[in-house]
């Protein structure tokens, strides 16, 4: 009983350890790195829902679709700028919905498929979202 005792008190000091980590970096990111973190999150989630619906866990299969879903609408579609992105972020705002209704079905008909495309719509969006970002740093160092 003390190992296990033990063992949960390693679980959570190395939790909040993480949690002040996260925190860290999120206090000390550019905008650009703040977006390029929500992808992480978002596809970091998909990932554990594929586990989660792989090992018949139906309820933690939900959490982690759900932190997804809540990730690309209330951050990656709600940091949009319809005004000064225009084309660009009507498209990806109907992208994001689209990766929300994908996600959903998903959680509601255990579809590994529906898991699959949405992570890698994510994957590709985030590949370009990075690549521009390591432009303007080249741009800003020359």
């Amino acid at each position: 009983m003390n190992v296990m005792r033990g063992a949960t008190a390693y679980g959570r000091g190395a939790g909040a350890y993480a949690r002040v980590g996260v925190e860290s970096g999120v206090m000390s990111a550019s905008p650009h790195q703040l977006i390029t973190m929500l992808f992480d999150g978002a596809i970091a989630s998909i990932r554990a829902a594929r586990i989660q619906m792989q090992d018949g866990n139906i309820p933690e299969k939900g959490k982690a679709i759900s932190k997804a879903m809540d990730i690309v609408n209330n951050g990656l579609a709600a940091a949009l700028d319809a005004e000064r992105g225009g084309e660009i972020a009507e498209r990806l705002a109907s992208l994001y919905d689209y990766i929300s209704r994908l996600l959903l079905a998903a959680n509601l008909h255990n579809d590994e498929k529906s898991l699959d495309e949405a992570e890698a719509l994510l994957e590709d969006v985030s590949a370009a979202w990075r690549e521009i970002g390591e432009q303007q740093t080249q741009t800003a160092v020359a």
